[in-house]
């Protein structure tokens, strides 16, 4: 069982059908996908070496721009301690630059969140949990953050946090999932917000 359909529980069954199959991540098997950014905009420009110096971690970046390829790969694997993990891999494909945007998550059934371990190494780590709408559209929060320094983790406060909201949805028509993914911070402001279409590549 995937640590998505154990987090949502019987919500699960409630997503659209093929919410469903890519979420399900099969032992051993990876989710691939091709598709457009419509938009991809971040904060403030005083905000640009912070983004730059991201990009160092496979985090975020400073770049902006619309209708901007992108890839993303879903890999399941089992950490040592015998942990159920789902590495997340954002290729985007700028005209001169080649970013990502990649995370290692887990589940924390105890307190039903998902452990989201963001950059490689990891530079920062949310706390997520998950919802299905009544359209059976996935919708992901984020709650708990911590900035992390090496073996440090050190707890923000909500005023320094980037606060997430994800939505992701199949559109039947023209057989594409929609993603929205929106980082604010109560200060600033949005931080980084993209909006785009991807369609699998294997199924």
């Amino acid at each position: 069982m995937s640590i998505y359909k154990e987090i949502l529980g019987d919500q699960f069954q409630h997503l659209q059908p093929m919410l469903q199959k890519r979420y399900q991540f099969p032992e051993g098997k990876s989710f691939k996908a091709t598709g457009t950014m419509k938009k991809i905009s971040r904060g403030p420009k005083w905000l640009f070496p912070f983004f730059l110096l991201g990009t160092r971690w496979h985090f975020l970046f400073p770049e902006y721009g619309e209708n901007i390829p992108f890839t993303i790969v879903n890999s399941s694997r089992t950490a040592l301690n015998g942990e159920k993990q789902i590495h997340w891999e954002r290729t985007f494909h700028f005209p001169k630059k080649k970013r990502f945007f990649n995370a290692l998550m887990s589940l924390d059934i105890k307190r039903n969140v998902v452990k989201d371990y963001l950059g490689e190494p990891s530079l920062f780590y949310s706390e997520l949990v998950f919802f299905v709408s009544k359209e059976g559209h996935l919708r992901i929060e984020s709650r708990k953050q911590r900035l992390i320094m090496g073996s440090i983790e050190i707890p923000l406060p909500r005023i320094f946090q980037g606060v997430v909201q994800v939505k992701e949805y199949y559109i039947e028509e023209s057989g594409v999932y929609s993603i929205h993914v929106v980082i604010t911070n109560p200060l600033i402001g949005t931080l980084f917000e993209y909006e785009g279409e991807f369609q699998a590549d294997d199924f």
